[in-house]
């Protein structure tokens, strides 16, 4: 399940830098350090998963949907993932749709 929260963590995170076409090589630094603080990953592991999220298609419901569970009653845990969110959102520049997806997800993390 770690393995499967951890996929859906990166790919929430990764998910405004892929819709924004940012720079990955300026994104990573700040990803690979939160995907190092929550999951113990190493900078290459995390990085390496960064370009793999980006090039592939995924279903973003799907992995809030996975984190929605895994986090069912931990309304602190959803915060902090929300914050952390914030920080990647607002770590080069920012677009409406980049708020338009931060409220969406906030609505279906505290759905539960």
């Amino acid at each position: 399940m770690e393995k499967k929260i951890k996929e859906s963590v990166g790919t929430l995170l990764a998910h405004i830098i892929k819709v924004d076409k940012r720079d990955i090589e300026k994104e990573a630094p700040l990803f690979c350090e939160i995907m190092g603080e929550n999951f113990d990953c190493s900078e290459e592991e995390a990085k390496a998963f960064l370009y793999d999220i980006v090039d592939k298609e995924y279903d973003l419901d799907a992995h809030v949907d996975i984190i929605n569970q895994a986090l069912c009653e931990d309304k602190l845990s959803k915060f902090h993932l929300l914050e952390q969110l914030n920080h990647v959102i607002y770590s080069d520049r920012i677009k409406p749709q980049d708020y338009q997806i931060f409220e969406a997800i906030k609505n279906k993390l505290f759905a539960c």
